[in-house]
């Protein structure tokens, strides 16, 4: 089926910053031909020597082949990495022998052609679940010609390379300095529909000149993935081949960092938050079949795992994203997903507003409720709830979509 585009699609893919280090190509391998699609489906990421590596992978139980490796290989490498190669249109997931398969043949490929130790070789694959490729080295074989590709990375063509069910591809970048010496950061993302990142289809990658040593690296990946790529929900289903990579190249010259608290890391932490949020906000302005993005602020709960809860069962109820889908400002819809998230709460003191009108305060309808105001809210395509919990001081935000009929018709013709 044709998708139609993201209202939130921007007019032309960000102008990303060069990463000093990074070699990227793209090809086809022919996932998408049997349904007449001629596009870029693999891409590959090339990295210099001693290159931090850091990973963060889904949480399910049934996940991918792929994540799999990746997360024997993050282990057995010690931290340092040298190449991704990822391909859209099949997951590897549930393939059972045949996915390791095609791992091996893809991993021997490429420590042949690149010269790189096997475990500094990563992997990923999204698409369809639970179709084995009938060769082995289906993508392996494309590792020669993407080799002679290798130039300066591409963001876009690698952005699009791995898209499925997106409309847009997906980037976002940042420059910072260490000690005074200038460092960039770029990033590139998929995923549409099957969003709930539990970390964190969704793949990400995001690379950096800056020197930072794996420890630190994997340090400051999660506690950035959290905040973003990890309080957003398009549908609440977590998908199998969830994968979010960090690389630091250290090519810009800049001096190692080993510590967290090291204050020559603070610009740096504050572009690398920056850029991950970018790219998760984007991620739900993509959701399948999404005409609005909705942010949703839990505060005064008695933890940040509470707070977070709450938000989720705001964001992920389906009877609240269709109303917010016609433009319904049901507030009460509200109290519902509060309460059935179980989580301690003052009712009798819970305050919601939708943007800046109080709608619920003390129990009750607030007294200043105006149903025009609150309905010409929800009739904007960014809307804000915001949720006083009254237990105590702290806060979660999360992002999501609304829920409307297309995403119907793109998953109920997903596979072909």
């Amino acid at each position: 089926m044709k998708l139609t585009p993201s209202p939130f699609a921007p007019d032309a893919f960000p102008a990303l910053p060069d990463v000093k280090g990074v070699q990227a190509a793209t090809a086809s391998r022919g996932f998408y031909a049997r349904r007449g699609i001629q596009r870029d489906d693999v891409f590959l990421f090339l990295m210099p020597e001693g290159t931090s590596a850091a990973g963060v992978f889904t949480r399910s139980l049934t996940a991918s082949a792929d994540v799999e490796w990746c997360r024997e290989a993050l282990k057995a490498c010690g931290g340092l990495g040298r190449a991704v190669v990822a391909n859209s249109g099949n997951s590897n997931a549930f393939t059972g022998k045949a996915g390791k398969l095609k791992n091996e043949a893809t991993l021997a490929a490429m420590t042949k052609t690149l010269g790189v130790p096997k475990e500094a070789c990563f992997l990923a694959a999204t698409g369809v679940i639970g179709e084995p490729l009938a060769d082995p080295n289906f993508v392996g074989e494309m590792l020669p010609e993407l080799e002679s590709k290798l130039g300066p990375a591409d963001w876009e063509a690698c952005a699009r390379a791995f898209m499925t069910t997106d409309t847009y591809p997906k980037g976002a970048g940042a420059t910072s300095e260490i000690d005074g010496t200038p460092v960039a950061i770029s990033g590139i993302l998929k995923g549409s529909g099957m969003i709930m990142p539990n970390m964190a289809t969704m793949l990400c990658y995001v690379f950096t000149d800056a020197a930072i040593a794996p420890a630190l690296l994997d340090q400051l990946l999660r506690e950035t993935v959290d905040p973003t790529l990890n309080s957003v929900t398009v549908d609440g289903d977590t998908s199998t081949s969830d994968t979010c990579m960090l690389f630091a190249t250290g090519a810009s010259g800049a001096p190692m960092v080993e510590e967290a608290d090291d204050p020559r890391l603070a610009a740096f932490r504050t572009a690398l938050m920056d850029v991950f949020r970018d790219l998760a906000h984007q991620l739900v302005k993509d959701g399948e079949g999404a005409s609005k993005f909705v942010e949703i602020s839990v505060e005064n709960a008695v933890s940040e795992s509470s707070a977070k809860t709450i938000g989720m069962h705001i964001a992920n109820s389906p009877l609240i994203k269709t109303a917010i889908a016609a433009g319904d400002a049901n507030w009460g819809r509200i109290v519902m997903a509060v309460g059935k998230s179980l989580e301690p709460i003052e009712k009798d003191r819970m305050q919601i507003w939708f943007g800046d009108h109080l709608v619920a305060d003390g129990g009750m309808r607030a007294p200043g409720y105006d149903e025009a105001v609150a309905s010409g809210h929800f009739a904007g395509d960014h809307i804000s709830i915001k949720v006083d919990v009254a237990a105590g001081d702290a806060s979660w935000t999360v992002w999501t979509c609304d829920l409307t009929h297309g995403y119907v018709d793109i998953n109920g013709a997903y596979r072909t």
